[in-house]
């Protein structure tokens, strides 16, 4: 059952490039307003922060892949990325949205369950 952990990491992963794309990429246009819930002048005065955040989403991606990719190996990796995946999404529904607290944090809490059950 090792897949179904993987499986859930790999989808936090995806959502993490996701978000890099949408913050490093869309933050200024049409898209990226609409998602994030901001004005166009709230876009352009925090683009660079909106980069900088998309950056740090990436690296949390690329920890994830580089846990997968090792396979059972991997699992200490795993645990430290979904951790931090966690800990950002509960500071992120703190202090920005509470939605972010189911897009981000439950999805790697359950990929983080996963890799402890299997």
């Amino acid at each position: 059952m090792h897949i179904v952990a993987n499986v859930l990491i790999a989808f936090v992963a995806v959502l993490h490039l996701l978000f890099m794309f949408l913050e490093m990429f869309m933050w200024e246009r049409p898209m990226g307003c609409k998602v994030f819930g901001h004005s166009s002048h709230h876009a352009l005065s925090s683009k660079v922060l909106a980069k900088n955040q998309g950056l740090y989403n990436g690296f949390l991606a690329a920890g994830l892949i580089w846990g997968l990719w090792l396979g059972e190996a991997g699992d200490a990796i795993k645990i430290f990325f979904l951790s931090c995946v966690i800990v950002a999404g509960v500071f992120g529904a703190m202090t920005a949205t509470k939605k972010i607290l189911f897009v981000q944090a439950l999805p790697a809490a359950l990929g983080l369950g996963a890799v402890f059950l299997f």
